[in-house]
């Protein structure tokens, strides 16, 4: 194994203790709002982990993503507004929405490349945004309050702040081995060829848009899962959730912890996250301090944190 391998092996290491620990040490400490810190942070963790997919791996730039965040949420929480409160009927709905509208998008946009590509997936988001934004009947522009989260028949208690976190990092890590796995199987392979040469795929047989297309599918399906999840922790949701800005965070966490790499959307996510958190404490205008520190990362630390990480070790 590789130096720059082992770097990356310990990096996701610490991640995992520290994720799983963490709720020892905010009722040790006393600081349960590291908890509903860290429980956003691994729910945009899960979110820029299903980006990893396509980005990463199968080289498709979507600059759509969020719009799954928006469509979980609201298939939350519109059933919750009228008056289907089980997680067991709401997070499925989430799950087929999210690919459905994923399913669509892909089947016209795959057919396409380049900025062509990520204009398309940058029109259906807004469209899902302004549509979400004229459901008056579900809260408009001014979002949805959800009174009561997804219950489970009482196998678990998403209003517990510990229960809820585990149930979120078990989804975070459940994502992270499906990327997992799918990126070592055949069909990955053959994704990740795509991404490589399009051209020599297709000459030996492998249908390009076919491929691609379940994997966008899968991709949106898990960020629909997030976006569930986003619901029940902010007990909200509103249409500014599928903004392409919010795509844009869900990128730059992506490329900021390393594209192609399995726990860098992981570190990306909190790198990003506890830097707005810590600057907006500073500064009102912590956006113009936040846009030089990820610009200086990624010019030069190319692969991300976690490609920095490698080079610093063989260094």
């Amino acid at each position: 194994m590789t130096a720059s391998l082992n770097a990356r092996n310990v990096a996701a290491a610490l991640i995992v203790a520290g994720l799983l620990l963490l709720p020892l040490y905010a009722q040790l400490s006393g600081n349960m709002f590291v908890l509903t810190l860290f429980t956003r942070i691994v729910i945009f963790a899960l979110a820029a982990v299903s980006l990893n997919l396509i980005m990463g791996y199968g080289g498709m730039m979507s600059f759509g993503h969020a719009a799954y965040l928006g469509i979980g949420g609201y298939a939350v929480g519109i059933l919750a507004a009228e008056g289907i409160g089980s997680g067991f009927v709401q997070w499925p709905v989430a799950l087929v929405t999210s690919a459905l509208f994923a399913l669509v998008i892909g089947a016209l946009s795959l057919r396409t490349r380049g900025v062509y590509f990520i204009m398309i997936t940058l029109a259906f988001a807004q469209m899902a945004y302004y549509v979400a934004a004229g459901l008056a009947r579900y809260g408009g522009d001014d979002g949805l309050t959800i009174y009561k989260r997804s219950d489970f028949a009482g196998l678990i208690n998403l209003s517990g702040r510990v229960q809820f976190y585990y149930l979120c990092t078990g989804c975070l890590f459940g994502g992270i081995y499906l990327v997992w796995r799918i990126v070592n199987s055949r069909f990955g392979l053959v994704v990740q060829g795509l991404r490589s040469n399009e051209q020599r795929m297709q000459a030996i047989g492998f249908p390009a848009t076919r491929y691609r297309l379940v994997c966008f599918v899968i991709a949106g399906t898990m960020c629909g899962l997030a976006g569930a999840l986003l619901a029940n922790n902010t007990d909200f949701v509103s249409p500014a959730v599928m903004y392409w800005t919010r795509s844009g965070d869900l990128m730059v966490m992506v490329i900021l912890g390393g594209m192609g790499s399995l726990f860098g959307p992981v570190v990306g996510a909190i790198v990003y996250l506890l830097l707005e958190e810590l600057l907006s404490q500073v500064t009102e205008y912590w956006a113009l301090i936040m846009g030089p520190l990820l610009l200086l990362i990624v010019l030069f630390g190319r692969g991300g944190i976690m490609g920095l990480l490698g080079r610093l070790h063989r260094g």
